[in-house]
């Protein structure tokens, strides 16, 4: 059965690039929302195994989104990965991919960093 994960990104660009990519492994259903405003309502109905959130969105940052994710008792212990061009590589890689109790990762990145981050945090 195939991992449900949810991308939240307001860049159609970018998710659809990273859809593509982690489609491509035929091993996850994923879904994109553009609209951070919809993020919740987008993760109650497709009830993601994780979200991968960009932090940097007009109207709610990736912060505001996981602050609203974490009141709601089906979405609250769905792994969040952040997907940031505002932190650097290095600065994400020197602090193990984690920041502030999530998993981060640094903009661009490559499919398989994607991929291996992924399947950590659904501990495949």
């Amino acid at each position: 059965m195939k991992k449900r994960i949810l991308l939240i990104d307001d860049e159609p660009v970018t998710t659809r690039l990273i859809r593509l990519n982690l489609e491509r492994t035929d091993r996850y259903d994923v879904r994109e929302e553009n609209d951070p405003t919809r993020a919740v309502a987008t993760a109650q109905e497709f009830g993601p195994d994780l979200i991968l959130l960009d932090v940097v969105m007009p109207e709610l940052d990736g912060s505001d989104v996981v602050a609203r994710l974490k009141t709601d008792p089906k979405l609250k212990n769905i792994p969040v990965v952040f997907l940031t061009a505002t932190v650097r590589k290095t600065e994400v890689d020197a602090h193990g991919g984690i920041i502030g109790g999530f998993s981060f990762l640094g903009k661009p990145v490559s499919a398989a960093e994607l991929i291996e981050c992924v399947e950590k945090n659904l501990n495949l």
